[in-house]
């Protein structure tokens, strides 16, 4: 008789055991696959995450100052009751074309600059996020040099506690602790259930060993699993490359602000003097590039200006003495001798990638564009600061939001009024850039 007949009992409990190990395999091994699956979904409900990708660029969350849009500290006294920011969060445009009275002065306040449009990529539980974000306490503040807690400086902005993929991986790690000690049981057990019926005890095989054995016996699952990897991972590649930015810290919502070898004021230059933005980029509407002035621009006005309202003399010096001009003796100076002069070292502000191809005049001109669209409130800034992320998230939601501006343009105004007709009352039609080639990679990698 076989040892089965003879200890019924013994190979029962060796089928079970068998049976528990597999099963909770690959109970474990799906667990962790859900979590990878579905940590993306974890950090879509994150509304600090999401404030941060969607709003953080015009708005600060938790004080009164203001950015490109108004600072958002108390915006629930301000607005209407009820679902009323939801839908201005969704859909603007549509508010403020409704006759929507409250919609409309705010627009008007803030200079009607135009504000996107996100009906198409949150949904109503990412809005949820963001509104528990905004009604939340401000975030904890992380500044160098101050301790832990402390408060700092608008726009300083660190979301606290743990982050989603670190939890993510804490999870799996532990799986992974888990199933190396079921393995250990189901091997214990196993040898037992050999050792009561005289059978010679498993062999000893390393996890991966037994890792491989089991793969090579579960084919078409393996082979499934890589699949689905491979799309997280090229998924999450691309999610990367969305976020890759040129220094912009997400952390603290700042971007790139050195400084310059003059204190050169937009201000007062821009702002209370509102001398425009082409007269010193001279080349924003004829070239991909804006242009640096020389210093021969900032001569036209200090040749006959020397003291500064809140710089005095001494910035202004430094002016004459790149140009190579002589206050005591303006006559002498000749702008064409080299021999004289000390080229200024700007620090560009705003910088892409060397990979990625931006054009200023077709942004400028055929966009119609305004400046302050990506480099922020200019006129109110002293020293230039980066105030956009400049991502390719940025830029591809610009260009599914911002309207073709066909005014004056008879093709497009043409072309518009018959894609209208041929949706009509099927769908609100839009004729944003992203319809016009907006969203082809080769337009800006070429």
């Amino acid at each position: 008789m076989s040892s089965i007949h003879k200890n019924p009992g013994n190979s029962a409990r060796k089928n079970m055991y068998n049976r528990m190990f597999h099963f909770s395999f690959k109970s474990l091994l799906g667990i962790a696959m859900m979590l990878v699956l579905f940590s993306g979904n974890i950090k879509a409900a994150d509304g600090a995450k999401l404030f941060k990708a969607k709003c953080a660029v015009c708005h600060y969350s938790h004080t009164d100052q203001k950015l490109t849009g108004p600072g958002l500290k108390g915006v629930f006294d301000r607005v209407p009751p009820g679902d009323w920011i939801n839908r201005w969060i969704l859909n603007n445009e549509k508010m403020i074309k409704s006759g929507d009275a409250y919609a409309n002065k705010i627009y008007t306040e803030n200079g009607k600059a135009a504000m996107n449009v996100f009906e198409a990529e949150l949904k109503a539980e990412d809005v949820d996020a963001i509104i528990g974000f905004l009604k939340g306490p401000a975030p904890v503040v992380v500044v160098p040099g101050k301790p832990a807690g402390g408060t700092g400086t608008e726009g300083e902005e660190v979301k606290p506690g743990i982050e989603p993929l670190y939890l993510v991986l804490g999870i799996i790690v532990l799986l992974a602790i888990m199933i190396t000690t079921f393995r250990s049981v189901r091997t214990s057990l196993q040898n037992s259930a050999n050792r009561t019926e005289g059978k010679p005890e498993s062999p000893d095989l390393t996890f991966f060993e037994e890792a491989k054995l089991w793969m090579s016996g579960h084919r078409r699952f393996v082979g499934v699993m890589c699949i689905i990897i491979g799309f997280i991972g090229m998924k999450s590649c691309w999610d990367a490359c969305y976020d890759i930015g040129v220094y912009y810290d997400w952390e603290t919502n700042k971007g790139y602000h050195p400084e310059q070898p003059i204190k050169f004021s937009h201000k007062i230059h821009a702002g209370d003097n509102e001398i425009a933005c082409q007269y010193c980029h001279n080349t924003v509407e004829k070239s991909r590039h804006a242009g640096i002035p020389s210093v021969n621009v900032c001569m036209n006005c200090h040749k006959g200006i020397q003291e500064g309202a809140t710089t005095g003399k001494d910035e202004i010096a430094k002016i004459h003495y790149a140009a190579g001009f002589d206050p005591a003796d303006p006559n002498k100076w000749n702008p064409n001798d080299a021999s004289k002069q000390h080229p200024l070292a700007w620090l560009k502000v705003h910088n892409l990638p060397d990979h990625v191809y931006f054009n200023h005049s077709q942004h400028v001109v055929v966009g119609k564009i305004d400046c302050a669209k990506c480099h922020g409130d200019v006129k109110a800034m002293t020293t230039v600061e980066q105030k956009a992320p400049l991502t390719m998230r940025w830029c591809v939601d610009c260009h599914r939001t911002t309207e073709v501006a066909m005014e004056g343009n008879a093709y497009y105004d043409r072309l518009h009024k018959a894609l209208k007709e041929k949706y009509k009352g099927q769908y609100d039609v839009k004729f944003t850039v992203d319809k016009i080639g907006g969203l082809e990679c080769q337009k800006c990698h070429y």
